[in-house]
C-alpha cells in the first residue's frame, strides 16, 4: 500500500471526510426549493432541475493525495414537491418504500465506453422524430446530461489545480466521449454513481464490475500505462471512494446502501468470465477492510478451489462477504421466469441478494413478503383440531398461502414511482423509446420474499412427528401455544430440542420442498400491472424482525419475542447440527422455482480460522454447498463473547463488521433488535 493510499485510508477511517460537509442556510434552501418547483408541473423536469441545482451547489476540491475524486459536501437538499403535493400525487397509489427508483443496475459497460454525449444526441433525435415520446422526460434527460457534464468539468478543474492536469483532461473527455484509460473509467464511474445518489435514486448497484471494467485495465497494462501494482493501488483508491459518503446514504440501517459489486460468473455464451480483475477486487477488499463496496461472487461447479480460498480470506477478516451465487442454479431459474438466456447469464444482485439484470430491468425485487411461519401458525391454530390426517393440514397450509398471496398482491397497483431521468440516461433503450425508466423496461417483474421458512417447516415437522405420529394431543399443543408453554415446560423442551428440525433431520427435506412448492405455485401465472411476473424468493430482508413481532408461541417451541431466522437459514433454536448437515438441508432443488434470491446465512466461529488450514476448510465448505446445488450463501465470522462485549462497550468495537440480512454493517451502529438476532445465531465450527 503506497503512502498516498495510507493517507487516504486514514482520511476516511478517521472521519476527516465529514469535516468538509455543510448545510444550506434556511434562506438558500428556500430559494432552491422555489427554483425547483418553477421548472413546471412535470415531475421529470423538476427532478432534472433539482439535480442540476444540487450539483451546482456541491463543493469540488481535490486533496493533494487523492486520484479518484468526488465526495459529497451537502448533507440535505430540497425535494421536488411543494408541501402536501407528494401526498396528493400518491393518493390512490401503491407507494413502494420511498416511491423512488431503487434496486437497479445501470448499463455501466456501454456508458463508460461511449460517455454521455451520444446519449444526449439520441435523446434529442427521439424528441425530433418520435411523436409518441414523453417530451418532458427527454428534455429532462438532456438537462441532467448537461448538469452532470458540467459537474465533471468542475472536478476536472479541481484535478488540474491539484497538479493532475492529464487526469483532468481525461475526465473531460470521458464524460463526453467515453473513458480512454482504467483511471478515467474508475473516475467517471465514481462521479456518475455519485450523481445517481444526488438524483434521489438509491440502492443503485455497481453490477458486474470485473466484466465491464476489464477492457480498460487490459489496454493500460498492454501499452505500459500501468503495471499490475499501480493498477491494484488505483483500484483500492477507487474502492475507498465508496466509503466517503456512505453514512449519508442509509437504508433501513447504516450499511444498507446497495453498494453491491458482482464478480465472476460466465459471459453471454456461457464461458467462464473469471479474470485478472476478479482476483484484484477480492485482494483490494481484503487489503482495505471496509464495508463498501460489498462483494458478491458468482461461482459454479467448475469454479476452482483457489477462487473460493480468496473468498475465504475475506470471510476470515470478518467483512461478511463475499456472498456467493451459483450460476448452475440461478441462470436456469431466471430462464424459467421468462428471462432471455443471454440476459440471465448477465445477472447481478440488487442492494442485498435479489437477482436483477443490468441495464434492461426495472424489476422491483422486494415489493412484498409472504409470512410463511405466520401462515403455518394460523393454520395450526385454526385447523389442527379438525384434521384427521397430516395431509389435511398440509392442504390447509397450501390454501392459506394462496389466500395470503391474494391479500399481498391486491394493493400493489396502481404503482407510484417518481421519475428518474438521469437513471434513465444510464439504461438501455429509455432514450430511444422516449420513456422514463420509472414507466418500465424490458423486464418489470416483482419479487416477493418468503420469511420464516425454517420455522414454518419446523412447525409442521413437530406436528407431524408428535401429534400425527406420536401421542401429543392437539389440545395440549394448542393450549401450550396459547399460554407460551408457561405451565408445560416438558412440552416446550420437547418441541425445542427433540422434535425434528430443518438442518438436522432427514425427514425435513421433502417437507421443505413441499412448502417451497406451495409458495412458488401461489404466485405462478400471475402478472402485475406492467406485464411482469411475481418472483417468489427465499430472502427475508428486515421482515424477519417485523413478522416475528406479529407471532405468539409457535408449534416448534419458538417463544413470543424471539426473532425468526434471517433469509433461508435454520431456526435459531437449532443448536446441535453440524454445518455440513445445514448446507445439505438448504441445497433444495425447489429453489429453482423460488429464485428471486435469498441466501443461506451461516455463522462460523472465529476459531475456525486459527491456522491456515481453516481457509481451505471454509473454501471446501462453500464449494460443497455449490456442488450440492445450493443457490446462494453468505458467511459471517463471529465470536459470541465479542458480540456481547461490543453490545455492552461499543467504544471498544467501532470497527466490528457483521453480515446482517443481505449487507454488511458495523455492529455497534445497528439497532439492538438486529444486534440481538445476530447474537442468537449459532456459530459453527469445522
Amino acid at each position: 500500500m503506497t503512502e498516498n493510499l495510507k493517507r487516504l485510508l486514514d482520511f476516511v477511517q478517521s472521519g476527516q471526510n465529514k469535516g468538509q460537509r455543510r448545510e444550506l442556510s434556511p434562506e438558500r434552501f428556500a430559494q432552491l426549493q422555489e427554483a425547483i418547483v418553477q421548472a413546471g408541473p412535470s415531475l421529470s423536469l423538476r427532478a432534472a432541475r433539482r439535480l442540476s441545482l444540487f450539483l451546482a451547489e456541491e463543493t469540488t476540491q481535490a486533496l493533494p493525495f487523492e486520484r479518484i475524486v468526488g465526495r459529497r459536501s451537502l448533507t440535505v437538499f430540497p425535494d421536488i414537491y411543494l408541501p402536501g403535493e407528494r401526498e396528493a400525487l400518491q393518493s390512490g397509489h401503491y407507494v413502494h418504500e420511498q416511491g423512488r427508483v431503487c434496486n437497479i443496475s445501470s448499463d455501466w459497460g456501454a456508458v463508460l465506453r461511449e460517455g454521455l454525449w451520444p446519449r444526449r444526441e439520441r435523446a434529442l433525435q427521439t424528441l425530433r422524430e418520435n411523436g409518441q415520446a414523453d417530451a418532458d422526460f427527454l428534455r429532462a434527460a438532456v438537462e441532467t446530461i448537461d448538469a452532470v457534464t458540467a459537474f465533471c468539468d468542475r472536478w476536472a478543474d479541481a484535478l488540474h489545480q491539484s497538479g493532475q492536469a492529464e487526469a483532468g483532461k481525461g475526465l473531460r473527455l470521458a464524460v463526453r466521449c467515453g473513458a480512454q484509460s482504467f483511471r478515467d473509467a474508475l473516475q467517471l464511474f465514481r462521479l456518475l454513481h455519485f450523481c445517481l445518489w444526488a438524483s434521489n435514486v438509491y440502492h443503485n448497484t455497481v453490477g458486474r464490475f470485473d466484466q465491464y471494467m476489464l477492457p480498460f485495465l487490459q489496454a493500460d497494462l498492454a501499452c505500459g500505462l500501468l503495471d499490475e501494482d499501480a493498477a491494484q493501488d488505483l483500484l483500492e483508491e477507487f474502492f475507498l471512494s465508496f466509503n466517503r459518503d456512505s453514512d449519508l446514504y442509509q437504508g433501513m440501517q447504516q450499511g444498507d446502501n446497495g453498494q453491491s459489486l458482482m464478480l465472476g460468473g460466465c459471459d453471454a455464451d456461457g464461458a467462464c468470465a473469471v479474470n485478472q480483475l476478479t482476483a484484484m477486487c477480492l485482494k483490494a477488499s481484503l487489503h482495505l477492510g471496509q464495508i463498501d463496496p460489498k462483494i458478491n461472487l458468482r461461482v459454479d461447479k467448475n469454479t476452482p478451489l483457489s477462487l473460493y480460498e480468496l473468498g475465504a480470506q475475506l470471510t476470515r477478516q470478518g467483512l461478511g462477504f463475499p456472498q456467493y451465487a451459483n450460476d448452475d442454479v440461478v441462470i436456469p431459474g431466471l430462464v424459467r421466469l421468462g428471462y432471455a438466456l443471454e440476459d440471465a447469464r448477465n445477472f447481478t444482485v440488487a442492494a442485498c441478494w435479489e437477482f436483477i439484470i443490468p441495464g434492461v430491468a426495472m424489476d422491483i425485487p422486494n415489493i412484498a413478503a409472504m409470512p410463511l411461519a405466520g401462515v403455518v401458525d394460523g393454520c395450526i391454530r385454526r385447523c389442527l383440531a379438525g384434521c384427521q390426517r397430516f395431509e389435511d393440514l398440509l392442504q390447509d397450509v397450501r390454501e392459506a398461502i394462496f389466500q395470503k398471496a391474494d391479500e399481498l398482491l391486491a394493493p400493489l397497483s396502481p404503482l407510484f414511482l417518481e421519475p428518474a431521468p438521469f437513471q434513465s440516461v444510464l439504461m438501455d433503450g429509455c432514450l430511444e423509446r422516449g420513456q422514463d425508466i420509472s414507466k418500465g423496461a424490458k423486464y418489470n417483474n416483482y419479487g416477493v420474499h418468503g420469511t420464516g421458512f425454517s420455522q414454518a417447516v419446523d412447525q409442521l415437522l413437530a406436528v407431524k412427528a408428535l401429534v400425527f405420529e406420536g401421542d401429543l394431543t392437539p389440545e395440549r399443543l394448542l393450549r401450550g401455544m396459547e399460554t407460551a408453554f408457561a405451565d408445560d415446560a416438558e412440552l416446550l423442551y420437547t418441541l425445542r430440542n427433540k422434535a425434528p428440525k430443518l438442518g438436522r433431520d432427514e425427514e425435513a427435506l421433502p417437507l421443505a420442498d413441499e412448502l417451497l412448492g406451495y409458495f412458488a405455485d401461489s404466485l405462478r401465472g400471475r402478472t402485475n400491472e406492467r406485464g411482469g411476473c411475481f418472483r417468489p424468493g427465499t430472502g427475508s430482508a428486515m421482515y424477519y424482525l417485523w413478522h416475528a413481532d406479529e407471532l405468539g408461541a409457535l408449534a416448534d417451541g419458538r417463544l413470543p419475542g424471539e426473532p425468526l431466522a434471517a433469509n433461508f437459514s435454520p431456526s435459531l433454536a437449532l443448536k446441535d447440527a453440524g454445518p455440513l448437515s445445514v448446507l445439505r438441508a438448504f441445497a433444495r432443488p425447489k429453489v429453482l422455482d423460488t429464485i428471486n434470491g435469498g441466501p443461506l446465512t451461516l455463522e462460523l466461529h472465529d476459531t475456525v480460522f486459527r491456522g491456515e488450514e481453516g481457509l481451505t476448510k471454509v473454501a471446501m465448505l462453500v464449494k460443497g454447498f455449490i456442488d450440492l446445488g445450493g443457490h446462494q450463501l453468505q458467511l459471517n465470522t463471529v465470536n459470541h463473547e465479542t458480540l456481547l462485549d461490543a453490545q455492552a462497550h461499543p467504544e471498544r468495537h467501532e470497527n466490528l463488521i457483521v453480515r446482517v440480512w443481505g449487507w454488511s454493517g458495523r455492529f455497534v451502529l445497528l439497532d439492538k433488535a438486529y444486534q440481538d438476532q445476530i447474537i442468537a445465531r449459532t456459530a459453527y465450527g469445522l
